[in-house]
C-alpha cells in the first residue's frame, strides 16, 4: 500500500536534519571553487509575502543548483533593520522601534526557515546592530578624512508626510518614494557623500556587467548622464561674477537672445535685489520650489517665468540678454543656469513667444531656410552654421569642437564634460537610523568621533512622542559630547544616515560576520567576492544598485577590498500578480504564503512559483496553478512508492545501452535527454519553468514505462536510474520530497550532497534498431532505424533501401508487411 504523502510532517522533519548536520554552512576552502548566491535582504516589515518567496526561492534553487556542481556555496540571509516604518509603527502601537523591529525578525525568520531555504544562519546580521553599524561609522569617519563625506547648505528634497530629507534616486515623479506623499525643496545643513567623484568610473564599468539586465545598464547609465559640450561665461551687465552655463549645443551660442535660471539658483534673488522686480521673482520663486520639480512634471507644466530686472552679455554677440527665472530649469541639470536659444530648443521658443523675446535662426536644415517670423516650432536638428562670425557654413558637428576651442582661447569658456549624477545625500531627521559620528566644537569646527569610542551607540531609552520627530536633538545623554580635539565641551550630530548606506555594503560584511577586529577580514572577503548572482527587484536599478557600486569602490579605495564591481550576474525577477495587479492589502488580493504552506506545503508552493513564469517574468497567481502543482508531486510520490520494493534492492543501470530493448534503450534516451535540458534551462537562463516541464514530461513517460515494460533487471536497473535523475533534477525545487524519496530509495548520504547528474553521450544518441526486410518472404537486408520513425517511415527506408532496389527493379510492390516494427516484407 501507497503511504499517504504528508507534506508538512516530512518538511518539518528534514529542516531539522540539515540544520542539525549544518549542512548549508559555508566555510572558506582554497581547494574547490567557490559560489556566492545572495537575494536583497528583506527590511522586517512583520510577514513575508509572496514577492519574497518567489525572490528567495529563485535564489535557493540557484544555491542548491550550484551545492550539487560542487560549488563552496555561500548563501546569507539578514535584515535591513533600520528604517521610518519602525518609527511610524512604533508611535501607532506604543511600541519601541527596537522591539518592533526585533519581533518583527523573529517571526519572519520562522517563516523563512518554514520555506527550508538553504541560509547559512550562523552569519546573519541586523544592520541595527551596534556591531554592524560601528564598522559603518568607521566608514564614514575615513570617507570625512578623503572629503568624500561632507556637509553643506543645500536646497534638499523634504517629504511633510516622512519629515525627512530625500536623496534625488528616493523622488519618483516628484513624490516620496516610500509614501508617495509630494516632496518640496528646502534649505538645510546636510550631510553628502561624493558619489560624483566616482561618476566617470560608475559610467565606465557598466561595460564590465555582461551579466546585468540591459534594462538596468541603461537606467544606471541614465542615471548618471555624462554630456559633453562646453561650459561658457556670460558677463553680468551690471559686472561682477559672470554666470556659467553648460550646454551641448555649443553651435548655437550666436542664437542666444536670453537667460534662464532655476528658482533654486543662487543668483535668481539676488539678480532682483533692489530692482522693481524684486518682488514678484519672490513671489515666483518661493511658488516653484513648492511645486513638482521633476522632469516630467515640469515637461508637462506651461512654461513661466519672471524677468529678475537683470542682463547678462552673450560673449561672443555682446547682445544684452535679459535674464529670467524659469521653472523648467532644473537646478540638479548642468549649472542650473541655461543659455536660452529659442530658434533651436522648443521650450525656449514657446517661453520666448509668451514673453515677447527675440528669436534669431543660426542653424540651417540642408536645403531649407529658416526664418524667424514664419517659425513654428524651434528647429533642434543639426544643419549648418549661419550669422555665426567665422564658423558661419561649418557643419553642427565640427563647429561644436572648433568654438569649444575658440571660447577657450579667449578665457571665454571651456570644454567641458558635466553629469546628471549628484552627490548623495545620506542626513535624515529620523530617530531609528546609524547615527553619523560627528562632534561639533564651537572652537575647533567638525571632527569625528575617535575610533576608540565606536560604535556611536543610538539610545533605546527613548520614547517616540509624534511621527517624524526626532528624539536625539532633545536627549542631552546621546548629545552631549567633549570634544576630541580640544577637550571641551561638544555636540553630537543627531541627523541619522540614509538607510540605503547600510545596505550598500551588508552584502561584504556576510563574508566575515563574526569578525570584531576591523570593517571586514580581507582574506575571507578576496575569497568570496564579488558575489556571483545577486537576485532582486528591478525597483532597486538606480538606488540600492548604484549606492552598492560606489560604497564598493570606496572600499577598494581604503584598501579594504580588492574588487571594483560587487556583483557578476544580477537577476531583476518580476512581480508576483493576482488578478491582474500586484497583490495588496487595500485590493483584496493577498495570498498569504502560510496559508498556502498549511494547505499545500511548502514544496508545492515553491513549485508553482518556479513553474508559473521565467524568474525575470510576472507572475500571475493561479489557484488552479497551485492545485496542478500538488497533484504533480502527489503523482511522483505515488509513481516512486510503486517501484520502491523492487527499486530499492535494485542497482541503477551501469552499461552504455547496446543489451537494451528499443523501448527500454528509448526510455533511458529520454531520461538523458531531460538530464541535458534541465541543466541547460538552469545553467543558461535560470529558466526553472522549462526544466520542471522537462521533469514532469519525464515522469509521465516513467508512467507509460511503468506499465508497459516488464519487470525483468534490465528495466528495473533503468527505472532506478530514471528514478534517480528526477529526484537529483527536482531537489533544488522541492528540496523535501527529493530528500524523503531519495532515503527511501536506501540513500543514507542527503541528496543535498550528491552530484548533479550528467547525461551520458551514448545515452543522447537517438536509439535505434535493425529491421530485417523480406523481398517475397525472403531475407534479403538489414537496416538501422531510429525507433521515434513511424511505421510509414520504416515501409518508406525499407522500399529505398539500396539492396533491395536491386532485388525489386523498379517494380511497385503489391503490398508491404510490417510485423512488430522487427520485420518488413516486400510483396512483389
Amino acid at each position: 500500500m501507497i503511504p499517504r504523502y504528508e507534506p508538512r510532517r516530512l518538511e518539518a522533519k528534514w529542516q531539522q536534519y540539515w540544520e542539525e548536520r549544518r549542512l548549508f554552512n559555508a566555510d572558506e576552502d582554497p581547494f574547490r571553487p567557490k559560489y556566492y548566491v545572495l537575494e536583497m535582504f528583506p527590511y522586517p516589515s512583520g510577514r513575508i509575502h509572496m514577492g519574497h518567496v518567489r525572490n528567495y526561492t529563485i535564489g535557493d534553487v540557484v544555491a542548491r543548483y550550484k551545492r550539487m556542481q560542487g560549488f563552496n556555496v555561500l548563501h546569507p540571509m539578514g535584515w535591513d533593520a533600520f528604517g521610518l516604518p519602525a518609527e511610524n509603527a512604533a508611535f501607532a502601537h506604543g511600541l519601541h522601534p527596537a522591539k518592533w523591529t526585533y519581533d518583527n525578525i523573529a517571526s519572519m525568520k520562522a517563516q523563512l526557515q518554514t520555506l527550508g531555504y538553504s541560509y547559512d544562519w550562523a552569519r546573519e546580521l541586523a544592520t541595527c546592530d551596534p556591531d554592524y553599524y560601528r564598522w559603518e561609522q568607521l566608514v564614514f569617519i575615513e570617507m570625512f578624512r578623503r572629503g568624500l563625506a561632507y556637509k553643506k547648505e543645500a536646497p534638499v528634497n523634504w517629504c511633510p508626510r516622512c519629515r525627512t530629507v530625500l536623496a534625488n534616486e528616493q523622488v519618483e515623479g516628484g513624490r516620496c518614494w516610500r509614501c508617495d506623499e509630494e516632496v518640496h525643496l528646502k534649505e538645510l545643513s546636510q550631510w553628502f557623500f561624493k558619489i560624483t567623484a566616482y561618476a566617470e568610473e560608475l559610467l565606465a564599468d557598466l561595460d564590465q556587467l555582461a551579466h546585468w539586465p540591459e534594462r538596468v545598464v541603461t537606467m544606471q547609465r541614465n542615471w548618471i548622464g555624462k554630456s559633453l559640450g562646453a561650459e561658457i561665461y556670460f558677463p553680468l551687465a551690471q559686472g561682477g561674477e559672470p554666470i556659467r552655463v553648460f550646454t551641448t549645443r555649443q553651435d548655437t551660442l550666436w542664437g542666444a537672445t536670453f537667460m534662464s535660471l532655476a528658482p533654486e539658483h543662487p543668483l535668481a534673488l539676488e539678480l532682483s535685489r533692489g530692482t522693481s522686480q524684486e518682488a514678484a521673482v519672490r513671489r515666483f520663486v518661493d511658488h516653484w520650489k513648492a511645486m513638482d520639480r521633476s522632469k516630467g512634471a515640469l515637461e508637462e507644466a506651461t512654461k513661466e517665468g519672471v524677468f529678475t530686472g537683470s542682463h547678462c552679455l552673450n560673449p561672443v554677440t555682446g547682445w544684452q540678454m535679459p535674464i529670467y527665472v524659469a521653472n523648467f530649469v532644473l537646478m540638479e541639470y548642468g549649472t542650473g543656469a541655461v543659455m536660452a536659444v529659442p530658434a533651436h530648443d522648443q521650450r525656449d521658443f514657446e517661453f520666448a513667444q509668451k514673453y515677447g523675446l527675440p528669436i534669431k535662426v543660426v542653424i540651417q536644415p540642408p536645403n531649407e531656410e529658416l526664418k524667424p517670423e514664419t517659425l513654428t516650432g524651434a528647429y533642434e536638428d543639426e544643419g549648418f552654421l549661419v550669422g555665426s562670425g567665422t564658423f558661419t557654413g561649418m557643419a553642427s558637428a565640427p563647429a561644436r569642437e572648433a568654438i569649444a576651442l575658440f571660447l577657450e582661447e579667449r578665457g571665454l569658456g571651456k570644454k567641458a564634460i558635466h553629469y546628471r549624477l549628484r552627490d548623495w545625500g545620506i542626513s535624515r531627521q529620523r530617530y531609528w537610523g546609524t547615527p553619523i559620528p560627528i562632534i561639533y566644537c564651537d572652537r575647533c569646527g567638525m571632527t569625528p568621533a575617535p575610533e576608540k569610542d565606536l560604535p556611536v551607540v543610538l539610545p533605546l531609552d527613548v520614547e517616540i512622542t509624534a511621527v517624524g520627530r526626532s528624539p536625539l536633538a532633545e536627549l542631552e545623554s546621546f548629545w552631549k559630547a567633549d570634544c576630541p580635539a580640544c577637550g571641551g565641551p561638544g555636540r553630537r550630530e543627531v541627523d541619522t544616515m540614509d538607510t540605503f548606506v547600510e545596505s550598500s555594503w551588508y552584502f561584504l560584511r556576510y563574508s566575515c560576520a563574526d569578525y570584531r577586529e576591523g570593517i571586514l577580514d580581507q582574506a575571507r572577503v578576496d575569497y568570496w567576492l564579488p558575489v556571483d548572482q545577486y537576485i532582486g527587484g528591478i525597483e532597486h536599478a538606480v538606488l540600492h544598485l548604484l549606492y552598492a557600486r560606489f560604497f564598493t569602490k570606496v572600499l577598494r579605495d581604503l584598501g579594504l577590498v580588492k574588487i571594483g564591481e560587487p556583483f557578476t550576474r544580477l537577476l531583476t525577477q518580476g512581480m508576483v500578480l493576482k488578478d491582474g495587479a500586484k497583490m495588496a492589502k487595500s485590493k483584496g488580493n493577498v495570498v498569504d504564503p502560510d496559508d498556502m504552506i498549511q494547505q499545500y506545503g511548502t514544496d508545492t508552493t515553491r513549485l508553482f512559483l518556479l513553474f508559473a513564469a521565467p524568474p525575470e517574468k510576472d507572475l500571475e497567481w493561479s489557484d488552479q496553478g497551485v492545485a496542478g502543482a500538488s497533484r504533480f508531486l502527489n503523482r511522483l510520490w505515488a509513481l516512486t512508492h510503486s517501484l520502491l520494493p523492487e527499486l530499492a534492492e535494485t542497482m541503477p543501470y551501469p552499461g552504455a545501452g547496446d543489451d537494451l530493448s528499443p523501448e527500454l534503450w528509448e526510455f533511458r534516451h529520454k531520461v538523458h535527454l531531460t538530464i541535458k535540458k534541465v541543466t541547460e534551462d538552469i545553467e543558461d537562463s535560470f529558466h526553472f519553468n522549462t526544466a520542471i516541464a522537462a521533469v514532469m514530461e519525464l515522469v509521465n513517460a516513467f508512467y507509460l514505462a511503468a506499465e508497459k515494460l516488464p519487470r525483468e533487471l534490465l528495466t528495473l536497473q533503468v527505472f532506478r536510474e530514471a528514478a534517480e535523475a528526477i529526484l537529483l533534477l527536482i531537489n533544488p525545487m522541492v528540496p523535501h520530497l527529493a530528500e524523503e524519496l531519495w532515503q527511501a530509495l536506501g540513500h543514507t548520504t542527503s541528496v543535498q550532497l550528491t552530484p548533479w547528474p550528467q547525461p551520458q553521450p551514448e545515452a543522447l544518441v537517438a536509439p535505434a534498431f535493425t529491421v530485417v526486410i523480406q523481398v517475397n518472404g525472403k531475407v534479403r537486408s538489414r537496416m538501422l532505424v531510429p525507433a521515434a520513425a513511424t511505421e510509414a517511415e520504416i515501409q518508406e527506408a525499407a522500399i529505398h533501401d539500396p539492396v533491395i532496389q536491386k532485388w525489386i527493379q523498379g517494380r511497385a510492390p503489391q503490398r508491404v508487411v510490417m510485423a512488430r516494427r522487427k520485420l518488413v516484407n516486400i510483396v512483389i
